[in-house]
């Protein structure tokens, strides 16, 4: 037999007759060609050994025929089975490449379907407006969406195995952002200071090169260029951290700069330094208004508005004080014409609270007013404990003892702790903590009540199914880790070749393989509640013992999976957003509706009680409290004040939740009529103007959104609390403020009411 495959090997006469009937020599090389492309596809790589076995087998086969002339069709079954003896995974890929014309031709009908949907505007409301920083009206938005549909369409196709597949039709896991999470990262914590230091090049081919910033008013222009640059090149949200102490360094040049200036034209010292503070003090509020603008009026190249988020309040110098104080006055007077202006949504605000410095009586407790004032007007900042309780991993844990801050990546996702000489772990005492410049690849969430039935009714052991899926969102994982370590430096310069990310310095051809070493990926959770209701038929406002053991059974699989793969996995609360609605459908599907699972129109946001709960706002954060602190991947806790522009009430609710170690939101209606400008929390006719074109703002889980009321029901019961604040005061003290609805706002709930 050996003989006989030599001299096929050297025989000139063997032919293969394509499906055009074209004729031409055997060619070996080809075959290893399609065996390497079903292998990419399901991102294996086969190795020389497997290769020259590959065409062993082929030419065993063929040595067996009578005939010299081989049919495309015989040599696609010849090379199947060869592939079946060197490895099945790859086989598989391969017979579905060869099989999936119709896939294909049903893909592209589904495809094109959507795109006229997009493209002529048909559909619903909700298929428009899927995502609230993005306008389907415009033509580049459109693009971007009709490139979406397809890009998903193949992540489908070529990515997932068919088991994968199986469970994301059915509901048991959930595989967030497939348009994108083959092209690029997630949500990042981007190093803004690091790309500014002494310039950067615009583009990896060299490009514009922008100097460093030599005034604050110019290093707001170019942060914002940099920032819809740097975010278009990937998904998820897009955090500048700390931004106050960033911005000092160019106050400080702004300032130094107008002081020699004015004492050169013989100003006296103390006159001019006065009016050199000044220039620094407009230029903050010109750089702010400037960058509100932009990142509220100018689309990234993907069709969309940056999911940024800026976090801040921590500095003590002169200049970052300043800056935190003018980021929420700029914010709370919101933008728009005269007399009818209103917060904007991006940036996301959110401000780091330390008891130590934002305290009763501390040296940043005006800063710390400034922005609770800014709140109750804009909704953000958000707050974010750095001094309250927390373990290992948390955000005040590495805070107290390293000195770094964790910031949110975008609206909740927290990354896990690295180490610049240990890795995952401190290599000793002296090891520091890496925090800017890394990223998340993405999150795939997991359905625990669809997960929970299947077990039952098929009489498994639930633990042992949740691990099947654990493995499954493993396997993706690592499949994507391994993806995004085949792209260049050059899809993304500014975060790989300009300092962005973490070891962001490679040359354009580089592989991104060394920023991949601190990233994370999610394992998303929903529906914690209707989950303990399943088990004890009570929500984990009354009960969370089992969703506890839950969590902490996964927690402890995600240590092993870390360990074994060398990847850093996280506990990710999902912000579902329509996700909420779709796993309902999803679950009455497979198993029908039961009462407090899937007899509402939505499902509960990862470990958040439901939004039906007759709780109030302390009660809300006491009940969550326990299972906030095991989602350190990624988890906020907030719920809706039912009171009003009591600052002192909202002031003291806020510090608690900082004692508690939370990442805090302020959830409350705000309207602004459009014609007047009139605001209070909640109206549908304005009192003033009489005018129903009345814009409300509401929390979108961890973002905001605004949405016209004039077609929406208000359903939340709200106590008013605008009475005395003394017995408002005593109220709180009380840790009571009164039996009202004020659990968290649900963007089900919003897609709920326009739907009716």
């Amino acid at each position: 037999m050996n003989t006989c495959k030599k001299s096929i090997k050297k025989n000139e006469n063997i032919l293969f007759k394509d499906k055009h009937g074209n004729i031409e020599p055997f060619n070996s090389d080809e075959i290893l060609k399609a065996a390497g492309l079903s292998a990419e596809r399901v991102m294996y790589k086969l190795s020389k050994a497997e290769k020259d076995m590959l065409i062993d087998h082929v030419l065993s086969m063929i040595a067996l025929r009578d005939s010299n002339v081989i049919e495309s069709s015989e040599m696609h079954i010849i090379v199947e089975n060869a592939l079946r003896k060197v490895q099945p995974i790859v086989a598989d890929s391969y017979c579905r490449f060869r099989d999936n014309k119709k896939e294909w031709q049903e893909m592209l009908t589904e495809c094109i379907a959507e795109a006229n949907s997009i493209q002529f505007g048909s559909g619903t409301e909700a298929e428009k407006n899927d995502n609230a920083n993005a306008d389907r009206t415009l033509v580049s938005t459109k693009r971007c969406s009709i490139f979406n549909v397809f890009n998903k369409k193949l992540f489908i196709m070529f990515f997932l195995t068919e088991e994968e597949k199986q469970a994301c039709r059915d509901g048991y896991i959930y595989v967030h952002d497939m348009s994108a999470r083959r092209d690029t990262m997630n949500c990042c914590l981007f190093d803004l200071a690091a790309v500014l230091d002494g310039g950067f090049y615009s583009s990896s081919n060299g490009g514009l090169f922008y100097n460093e910033p030599k005034s604050l008013d110019v290093f707001f222009d170019v942060t914002g260029d940099v920032i819809l640059s740097a975010a278009s090149q990937q998904y998820g949200g897009f955090t500048i951290a700390e931004f106050d102490k960033i911005s000092e360094k160019y106050a400080e040049r702004t300032y130094q700069k107008s002081l020699k200036r004015y004492i050169s034209r013989g100003i006296e010292l103390s006159v001019a330094e006065e009016m050199a503070y000044e220039d620094v003090t407009n230029e903050y509020y010109a750089g702010w208004q400037g960058l509100e603008y932009k990142l509220n009026s100018v689309a990234s190249s993907r069709g969309d508005y940056p999911f940024v988020t800026v976090t801040f309040g921590i500095g003590t110098g002169k200049w970052a004080r300043l800056c935190s104080k003018i980021c929420c006055d700029v914010r709370k007077n919101g933008q728009g014409r005269h007399g009818a202006k209103k917060p904007v949504l991006f940036a996301k605000l959110v401000f780091l609270y330390d008891e130590n410095l934002h305290g009763p009586g501390k040296e940043l407790e005006d800063i710390f007013d400034a922005a609770v004032d800014c709140s109750s007007k804009a909704m953000y900042p958000d707050y974010l404990s750095l001094s309250g309780d927390g373990d290992y991993g948390s955000v005040p844990f590495m805070y107290k003892n390293y000195g770094v801050v964790v910031s949110p990546m975008g609206c909740r996702a927290f990354l896990s702790p690295f180490f610049e000489r240990g890795g995952f772990y401190p290599a000793d005492e002296m090891d520091k903590p890496v925090v800017v410049g890394r990223f998340n690849v993405g999150a795939v969430s997991l359905h625990l009540p669809m997960i929970y039935m299947k077990a039952k009714l098929e009489g498994k052991d639930f633990w042992s199914v949740l691990d099947f899926y654990l493995n499954m969102i493993r396997n993706i994982h690592c499949r994507t880790y391994a993806y995004l370590a085949t792209l260049k430096a050059s899809c993304n310069p500014l975060a790989f070749m300009e300092g962005g990310f973490y070891k962001g310095h490679l040359r354009a051809g580089d592989s991104i393989a060394p920023c991949l070493e601190s990233a994370t990926a999610s394992f998303g959770i929903t529906a914690l509640n209707e989950l303990q209701f399943l088990h004890t038929g009570k929500g984990i406002d009354a009960d969370n013992s089992f969703s506890v053991q839950v969590i902490d059974h996964i927690s402890a699989k995600l240590s092993e999976f870390k360990l074994e793969d060398h990847h850093l996995y996280a506990i990710y609360g999902t912000p579902a957003e329509s996700l909420c609605g779709k796993q309902v459908k999803q679950f009455r599907d497979k198993y029908g509706i039961i009462k407090g699972v899937s007899d509402r129109p939505y499902i509960s946001n990862s470990f958040h009680c439901h939004v039906s709960c007759d709780i109030t706002p302390i009660e809300a954060q006491d009940k969550e409290y326990e299972l906030f602190h095991k989602f350190l991947g990624g988890h906020i806790q907030y719920v809706r004040y039912p009171i009003d522009y009591n600052l002192a009430a909202m002031k003291r609710l806020i510090r608690r939740a900082m004692k508690m170690g939370f990442y805090e939101g302020v959830n409350m209606s705000m309207a602004t009529c459009e014609e007047c400008g009139h605001k209070q929390l909640e109206m549908k006719i304005c009192p003033r103007c009489g005018s129903k074109n009345i814009s409300q703002i509401d929390r979108m889980n961890g973002y905001l959104q605004w949405t016209k009321t004039a077609s929406i029901e208000t359903k939340n019961a709200r106590m008013d609390l605008s009475g005395n604040i003394d017995e408002i005061m005593k109220t709180v003290d009380k840790e009571a403020v009164g039996a009202t609805r004020t659990s968290d706002f649900k963007a089900a709930e919003i897609a709920d009411r326009v739907s009716k």
